[in-house]
């Protein structure tokens, strides 16, 4: 496997395994910064296996609007509860 496909494999796991360290923290404190934060990292990891999908298995078919909203969903849920429930 070439480094980059690597790569993209090791951050896909990166971000599932922060989401899964946040989901068993969010089930003991039930703090919804933390949920906010599940929802981000899950929209990280879908938005790296997409790039995996994307660029090794069918580079024929363009994904990037499907990464890039991946991508982004994930990132407006961190910045909602880093910013809304903050504040609370």
């Amino acid at each position: 496997m070439p480094i980059a496909e690597t790569i993209y494999v090791l951050c896909a796991v990166t971000s599932l395994v922060a989401a899964g360290l946040l989901v068993r923290q969010y089930l003991l404190s039930r703090s919804p910064m933390l949920l906010w934060s599940v929802a981000g990292f899950l929209g990280l990891a879908a938005n790296n296996v997409l790039i995996y999908v994307d660029l090794v298995m069918v580079p024929t078919i363009n994904l990037s609007a499907i990464r890039a909203l991946c991508a982004a969903v994930g990132l407006f849920a961190l910045l909602y509860g880093l910013v809304w429930e903050a504040e609370a």
